[in-house]
Formats: structure tokens, C-alpha cells, sequence
């Protein structure tokens, strides 16, 4: 390792590569793409990959659809057919069967390590800002899609990974050994990696790292991270009661008063003595009209732990408190987990190499250490199945000026932000699988 570095020309990303990066980035952003149902992402990027000379996997090549979770087969037919609409053609909506995401392999044809970076593609459903000052609003590429848009930079790893595909290409004869991208699916409400990882695509990887725009990260800053993020479970509750006229309440059950008790029951449920624990309910919707007892309620929640021993702790505490509360009420109710991700413990010898490509990245001013045990991503999860077989991982944030993730006002700046992750990526491959 490292021995052909220095034959590898490491600031020649030019404007040719920034241009382009900003150009696919902000195409994304103008069309955001939930997760499970981002065809027209996932052809865009098989083309190009292929485009660049390489191998492409996607569907049941990379994902265990066993493992799949908070994927509603009704909403992938809708986006299936708006993506035919929009051109997409039937031989690759035939190559995908239905699951987005793709995996793009280059072999160099010589020995060496196998090497893979993780970008995650889908939005959030969250309404875009129509505040003209807002970036894309004054520079003409907001969201063209209703209630969606790209409000936690998925557009931008989604580019970099691209940008990195061609930088790859353009350096393969200087590299050795495989590098994988995984252009995952499905990161919000951590659905899409563990079907990724139960696929086995990444259990011959040696060497393994992702990245985030933004958090902590100020621009040309990079936060290494060695740990941190809460294991987390996600559940959708549907509950079950009998309606009746209100007049005679007695003779049906309420799936509204128990759905309410209930959100307030996993509210107090009790912390854990070894960690932070969290329960979040985002969403209740129940009733018909005020003088029917509602027959139906449907709850969205999560539960987070420091550990994942804990999470499983505040999960089970979940299971039992809704099966108790339906007892109680006479209804019946359907508990299913839509997502999952563990904690995050990376491997000080990646952890080294990302450190030493962001030192040497153009733009970048402060390498640091970032290890906030806050919010949760299901990188974890393929890291978690990578580290089982061997594999060395590392995970790092890269900086921009971005008002908070999650809000219909965040934005990046394109034009110094990408070309910093683009230079942390490429610098990790080539300390990896120089030849």
C-alpha cells in the first residue's frame, strides 16, 4: 500500500471534475426521490457507471429482499410508472425488479485490497423553501416536486460519488486490486442498508468508508469520526378497535383512545442506566367523524439507544407496552419495524487513512475528531456486516454552511463543498489500492 501514491496525481480534479459534480448534483436536486422508489436516480446512475467502464449491479444482485424494510409495494408501482413516463427504459426497470440503488464495481485486473464507498441517493418529503435568497431558489435548480426535496445533501453524495467514478476510471491503470461504489437507497428512516448487507455484496470488502455533508462540519473543515451515532428501531403501529355510533360507546372499542394512550405510555417509558435513550411519536392519525368511535388509528414512531443493547432495551419496552395497551382497550394492532441501524465503532487504521486524505484534500483547512453520539445512520449496518469478515471501516463529515438538516431552508455550497468530499474519497482509495 502507498507505494504508488505518488504516481497518482491527486489535485488534478480540476473544474472538469467540480463542474460536473455540480452540474449531477444539482439535477438531483431538482429531482428529489424518496426512498425505495428512486428510479430515475438509479438508471441515471447505472448509465454512467457503465458509461465509465464499470460492471453494475442492482436489484436482487444487491439487495436480500428479506431484509428489506419500510418498502410500501404500492408506492414503488406509482414511482415505477412515472419513471417510465419519464423515460426510463423497460430494460432497465427489468434489471432493477422493483428495489432501487446500484452498485458500481471497478477491477483493475491486478491484485490488491477490495476497496468500497458508500453514497446515499433518496430525499425527504419535506417542502422546499420558496424564500428567493435560498440558493436554489436564486440560482434556478430548487426542487421541481412537490412536498420533496434534498433537505439533507443526498444530492451532494450522490454527485461526489459519481465525480469519484470518473476519477477512478481516469486513474485506473495506476490503481490495483477492485473498488465498489454503493449508491444505497432508502437512508432516511434507515431502511435500505441492511438489505444491502444481507445481500453479501461487501463481505470480500478490505477497506470501507462513507461520509455526510454537513453536521458539525463547518466549510473546509473534515470530522473523522472513531464512534458515535444511537442504534435506532422504527415502527409503524396500525391499531384495530370496533366503531360504533357515540352514543352507545359501550358497544365498540376505540382505536383512537388507545392509540392516544398508548403514545402517551411509550412517552414515560424508562431510560436506561448505561446510555441515552430517546422515543420520538411523529405521527398519529386516527377517527372518521366526532360521533363515531374510531375503529382505526395508525401511529409512526422510533425508539434510539447509546448501544445497541440498549435500543433493543427501549424496542422490546415498545412491544410490550403496545401489547398491553390493546389488551386493555379490546383492539387488535399490527406493530412492524420499517428501520433499523446500530452504533458506529470505526477501525483506527481506516480511521488513519481518512485522516491522512483529508490533510492532503485542496480545501481543506481543520482535520478533526467528530464523535457526537447524536441522530442515526444505517452506514452502520454495513460496517457492522464488513467488520464481521474483516474489513477496516471509517466515517467522516465534510463541511458547509447549511442552517440544519432536515429543515425546507438547508443548502450547501456546491462549488467548495463537494470538491473537498470528492478529495477525502479519492484520497482514501489511493493510499488503499495504489499500485
Amino acid at each position: 500500500m502507498n507505494r504508488g501514491l505518488k504516481d497518482i496525481n491527486m489535485t488534478a480534479h480540476t473544474e472538469q471534475y467540480v463542474d460536473r459534480m455540480v452540474e449531477d448534483r444539482r439535477s438531483f436536486h431538482m429531482n428529489p426521490e424518496q426512498g425505495w422508489l428512486e428510479f430515475e436516480t438509479t438508471a441515471y446512475l447505472i448509465n454512467r457507471l457503465e458509461s465509465l467502464g464499470f460492471e453494475v449491479l442492482t436489484g436482487l444482485q444487491v439487495i436480500n429482499p428479506d431484509a428489506v424494510m419500510g418498502r410500501k409495494p404500492e408506492e414503488v408501482e406509482a414511482a415505477i410508472e412515472l419513471a417510465r413516463a419519464a423515460g426510463v427504459s423497460e430494460a432497465l426497470l427489468e434489471r432493477m425488479g422493483g428495489y432501487t440503488g446500484c452498485v458500481g464495481v471497478l477491477d483493475t485486473g491486478r491484485p490488491g485490497p477490495v476497496t468500497t464507498l458508500r453514497f446515499d441517493i433518496d430525499c425527504l418529503a419535506i417542502e422546499e423553501t420558496k424564500d428567493e435568497n435560498h440558493l436554489p431558489n436564486r440560482e434556478g435548480f430548487a426542487s421541481t416536486r412537490p412536498g420533496l426535496s434534498h433537505a439533507c445533501g443526498h444530492d451532494v453524495h450522490t454527485a461526489v460519488g459519481l465525480g469519484v467514478a470518473q476519477w477512478l476510471a481516469d486513474n485506473k491503470e495506476t490503481l490495483c486490486g477492485k473498488v465498489k461504489l454503493v449508491f444505497q437507497p432508502a437512508e432516511e428512516g434507515v431502511r435500505g442498508a441492511a438489505a444491502i448487507a444481507a445481500s453479501g455484496v461487501l463481505d470480500d470488502v478490505d477497506w470501507f468508508t462513507a461520509g455526510h455533508i454537513g453536521c458539525d462540519a463547518k466549510p473546509g473543515q473534515v470530522g473523522v469520526s472513531h464512534e458515535g451515532y444511537l442504534a435506532t428501531t422504527k415502527f409503524d403501529l396500525e391499531i384495530f378497535g370496533l366503531p360504533c355510533a357515540a352514543g352507545s360507546p359501550e358497544k365498540g372499542h376505540s382505536a383512537l383512545m388507545c392509540a392516544c394512550n398508548t403514545v402517551m405510555a411509550l412517552g414515560s417509558l424508562p431510560g436506561h442506566s448505561k446510555g441515552i435513550t430517546r422515543v420520538q411519536v411523529g405521527k398519529i392519525v386516527s377517527g372518521t367523524a366526532r360521533n363515531i368511535v374510531a375503529g382505526h388509528a395508525y401511529v409512526v414512531l422510533e425508539v434510539r439507544g447509546e448501544s445497541t443493547e440498549i435500543n433493543d432495551y427501549m424496542a422490546a419496552n415498545v412491544e410490550t407496552t403496545v401489547k398491553g395497551l390493546a389488551a386493555a382497550y379490546e383492539c387488535t394492532y399490527k406493530l412492524t419495524r420499517m428501520g433499523e441501524a446500530v452504533t458506529y465503532k470505526g477501525d483506527e487504521e481506516a480511521v488513519e487513512l481518512v485522516k491522512a486524505a483529508a490533510r492532503d484534500a485542496e480545501g481543506v483547512t481543520l482535520v478533526t475528531d467528530m464523535n457526537a453520539k447524536v441522530g442515526s445512520e444505517d452506514c452502520t449496518m454495513l460496517i457492522r456486516r464488513i467488520q464481521a469478515h474483516g474489513g477496516k471501516c471509517a466515517f467522516f463529515y465534510f463541511g458547509c454552511d447549511h442552517h440544519g438538516h432536515h429543515r425546507p431552508d438547508f443548502e450547501i455550497q456546491d462549488r467548495t463543498s463537494l470538491p473537498v468530499g470528492w478529495g477525502v474519497f479519492t484520497g482514501f482509495v489511493a493510499r488503499t489500492n495504489a499500485r
